[in-house]
């Protein structure tokens, strides 16, 4: 089986185009259904596939990683049946555990402003790192096209970014005033580098920031002003997308801004909006504090 998996790994990342990250993530999903099953492809049955979602469960796994391994198991035997290696798919018949509804986490408006304003002094560190954070909050980006992009893909003039998204998929995202400052100001200090290196966010030895070091940027600062639980990069994204949806965008508007293929994606903001309302209206309206 093991062959089988490589040849799908070799499929989702040359015909699929998917990110390191995801092809990881499929790696180490599909290796620990194959340490399960220890069985020959053609032999896997429905009960195989049933045991190994209830072992992950068991094992002390949340609900969301098993959900995610079998969605893996899924795909990887969906393309060994179109491509004739196996008579029929039984992933097909195994229920999704059922989750719990998490909302994604976002950040107040202070919160945010205290976050982007954290990076001081002057230089290239500083600089970059303001730029990050002001790009990451002002265009929704995921780390992954925030660590792809190159220098040609900023376009200062018109405000705008070009990002590839998932699947190789290319849009462009306007970026706001204070982020094109924060860029206009970190590109001098790239420059002085003199490094020749088309990425366009370089760690100081010259070369592109990976997914990684961004992640850790945005966690020393969200620390930095007291913001300690799980903060990341895509918290941005979450606080970007909640805040335009609070302003009164348009949820299809932020549907292609986020660069999500389906408005299903999207509309988990609708939910956090209601929340938001529902604070909203409980601290300030006479009559809540009254029944309270």
């Amino acid at each position: 089986m093991n062959s089988h998996i490589q040849k799908f790994l070799r499929y989702l990342e040359v015909e699929k185009g998917v990110s390191p990250h995801t092809l990881r993530a499929y790696r180490k999903d599909l290796g620990a259904f194959y340490n399960y099953v220890k069985t020959k492809t053609e032999n896997i049955e429905l009960n195989d596939i049933r045991g190994f979602v209830a072992e992950e469960i068991n094992s002390g796994h949340k609900k969301t990683t098993a959900g995610r391994r079998l969605a893996a198991v899924r795909s990887f035997l969906k393309f060994l049946y179109r491509e004739g290696y196996i008579k029929s798919n039984p992933a097909k018949l195994v229920p999704t555990p059922k989750l719990p509804k998490m909302l994604p986490k976002f950040l107040s408006v202070d919160d945010v402003f205290s976050l982007v304003e954290k990076p001081e002094g002057i230089g290239f560190l500083p600089a970059r790192d303001r730029a990050i954070l002001e790009l990451l909050y002002s265009s929704g980006l995921r780390v992954s096209e925030l660590s792809g992009l190159n220098a040609d893909d900023i376009n200062t003039r018109e405000g705008l970014v070009k990002v590839k998204g998932k699947g190789k998929k290319e849009r462009i995202v306007p970026a706001g005033r204070k982020a094109l400052e924060a860029m206009k100001t970190y590109f001098i200090e790239r420059v002085l580098l003199k490094k020749k290196d088309g990425a366009f966010f370089l760690n100081r030895n010259g070369a592109r920031l990976t997914d990684r070091s961004i992640r850790r940027i945005v966690i020393k600062y969200a620390k930095a002003i007291g913001v300690n639980s799980r903060i990341g990069p895509h918290t941005l994204r979450h606080t970007f997308a909640s805040h335009l949806l609070q302003g009164g965008a348009d949820l299809r508007v932020i549907q292609e801004l986020l660069g999500h293929s389906s408005l299903s994606t999207t509309q988990k903001y609708t939910h956090l909006d209601i929340t938001h309302l529902m604070d909203t209206y409980d601290k300030a309206h006479p009559l809540a504090k009254k029944e309270k």
